[in-house]
């Protein structure tokens, strides 16, 4: 039996050590090129050409190139690969330029392991796979954002996002809601984690678009 050569780029070394454990166990499957970033990746498939890779499990945020922007450059180097993003960004636009870039399946990081290896069957067999989280951003968009999000603020956490929108700084929102600007940090920081943001811009562009319930 030909068994599907996988790569794995994956910066964070228990996940890549647990993916590619997992994916060991599996007979079908043949463990290939294992690297923490975009650079060390092209360098070992530099060095060694032979190594072939059938299905490469790609993050997004890693030190040195994204996994954004190494997608064309990996699939004109190996434009058979079959490539799936393994990430913890959720984001629709993220997620887009992924899939527009040649991405064929997109996986969130809250997938067990078996879920992992149940997408990569589905891909050697010609299809693709998405998370539900990930397959309902994607219809959220076609359906022009009438999908309704489960993302729930507490009413402080909302206060202090308006008044991020109205472009208010860390200091200023702290003497409007009689609080210490630690406090708004704190506030700040517990609501980039409800909204699977990373920033400020990116928690507006949530609130413009109509996604904070």
């Amino acid at each position: 039996m030909k068994k599907t050569k996988i790569s794995i780029i994956e910066d964070n070394r228990i996940i890549r050590d647990n993916v590619s454990k997992f994916i060991g166990f599996h007979e079908e499957f043949e463990l290939s090129i294992i690297e923490g970033s975009v650079e060390a990746f092209l360098q070992e498939k530099n060095f060694n050409p032979s190594k072939q890779t059938d299905i490469l499990l790609l993050d997004i945020g890693l030190p040195g190139m994204s996994g954004l922007d190494a997608l064309p450059i990996l699939l004109d180097l190996m434009p058979d690969v079959n490539i799936i993003i393994l990430s913890t960004y959720e984001e629709e636009y993220m997620i887009l330029k992924a899939l527009c870039s040649g991405a064929c399946s997109y996986i969130s990081k809250k997938a067990s392991l078996s879920e992992i290896v149940d997408a990569i069957r589905i891909v050697v067999n010609g299809g693709s796979y998405m998370s539900p989280s990930i397959a309902r951003e994607i219809i959220n968009h076609f359906m022009g954002g009438r999908v309704s999000k489960a993302t729930i603020l507490s009413d402080r956490q909302k206060e202090i996002l308006e008044k991020l929108v109205d472009g208010k700084s860390y200091q200023i929102i702290s003497e409007e809601l009689f609080i210490s600007v630690e406090t708004v940090r704190s506030h700040i920081k517990k609501m980039y984690k409800i909204l699977h943001v990373n920033n400020k811009t990116e928690a507006i562009n949530k609130y413009m678009k109509g996604q904070i319930g």
